[in-house]
């Protein structure tokens, strides 16, 4: 429990996200933002942890993250994704996509642009669920069963997919520049490709048996078809949608629902998850197959040969997510929070540094992961 910063905001966060930094710098991550929810008043947040959002000796970093700015947010915040440096998209209990700019001089937010009823039904509105960016594009998914595609600084609507689902999706990201994923409220995980024309999905994964509804889903940020969704039973799920419509490992995770799953997007050999049961995990391959040098970042010559290994090959150049089995030692866990009764429901990692927020109105900051 090393290295955590714990901060009472007095409201439920629901969502953060750490700032982008350059790919090709080695700087941490020092700015993030934040969302909240089931408050009278909800709000987007910009936070530092370095000093006034500069950051460079270590001793800067200590104390609690401080708050830059903050703008009142209509409607709960259900999501909540950085398009660039400047740029925040969020998603709402109301229907609507708003972006907001913060503008680092005077460290204030605006509203940049906004797509009121984005999502909605035949007479009221319907929440936004989620959203997923690719500069210039965004990506929003609904309770509504739609899938909407947005370009930043065009004001009209890029494409609609109408009845994409006759249930809820919960979540959305992108597999390939166009192609997405969503996940439903009935065990379903879709693929979509964006150069097909009509209403139907390339792809439907599904959960056997119960069709127990999933929260969340991220995918594997240098092999794509390695996909990891958690839901409402609290277990994790690895898929490969290359194979077979069916995950490849179930994980049993969290007592209570899971409501976010990333892979560490440089070091993909770990992975974390929030839960409603107040627990945060780190879930690390014992395995070398999958990142044999953690601080390399990527490794082409493991990437390109597990690419394409066949299914029941040589599995020591199969990813060892798919073969991830917690009860055989392929996986490590460990819990990253103090024990705590309320949900985790956001968090976000990025270099060595990973952010949450809780229903118990705090964020957690820990700048030292051991990645």
């Amino acid at each position: 429990m090393d290295g955590i910063n714990a901060k009472y905001v007095s409201k439920k966060i629901s969502k953060t996200r750490w700032r982008p930094v350059s790919s090709s710098s080695l700087q941490q991550p020092d700015i993030f933002a934040t969302g909240s929810w089931d408050n009278e008043d909800n709000s987007i947040s910009i936070w530092s942890i370095g000093e006034n959002g500069v950051s460079s000796m270590d001793d800067e970093f200590e104390g609690d993250p401080q708050l830059l700015c903050e703008y009142k947010h209509n409607g709960d915040v259900l999501d909540l994704q950085f398009l660039d440096q400047d740029r925040i998209v969020t998603a709402s209990s109301t229907g609507a996509v708003t972006i907001f700019r913060h503008h680092h001089n005077s460290q204030t937010l605006s509203v940049s642009q906004l797509w009121e009823r984005a999502h909605h039904y035949p007479c009221n509105n319907a929440p936004c669920t989620g959203v997923v960016c690719n500069s210039p594009e965004i990506v929003t998914v609904g309770e509504d069963g739609r899938i909407m595609l947005f370009r930043a600084d065009q004001e009209g609507v890029l494409r609609t997919i109408e009845m994409a689902d006759s249930s809820a999706i919960h979540a959305v990201t992108f597999l390939r520049t166009t192609e997405i994923l969503t996940v439903n409220s009935i065990g379903q995980l879709k693929l979509w490709d964006f150069r097909q024309p009509g209403n139907e999905p390339s792809q439907i994964l599904s959960l056997t048996g119960d069709r127990v509804p999933l929260h969340c889903v991220d995918r594997h940020p240098n092999q794509q078809h390695i996909v990891a969704t958690g839901g409402q039973d609290g277990m994790l799920c690895i898929w490969d949608v290359r194979q077979g419509n069916m995950p490849i490992s179930l994980m049993e995770a969290h007592t209570s629902e899971m409501w976010e799953v990333h892979f560490h997007p440089s070091n993909p050999g770990h992975l974390f998850s929030c839960s409603e049961d107040g627990s945060l995990l780190h879930w690390e391959t014992s395995s070398n197959t999958d990142t044999p040098s953690l601080q390399g970042g990527r490794n082409t010559s493991i990437i390109s040969r597990s690419a394409i290994a066949p299914a029941g090959g040589n599995q020591s150049l199969i990813n060892a997510w798919l073969t991830g089995d917690s009860s055989k030692g392929h996986l490590e866990t460990t819990h990253m929070l103090p024990s705590q009764m309320l949900s985790v429901n956001s968090l976000d990692v990025l270099g060595q540094c990973l952010v949450c927020g809780t229903d118990g109105e705090a964020i957690y900051v820990n700048r030292y992961v051991p990645i």
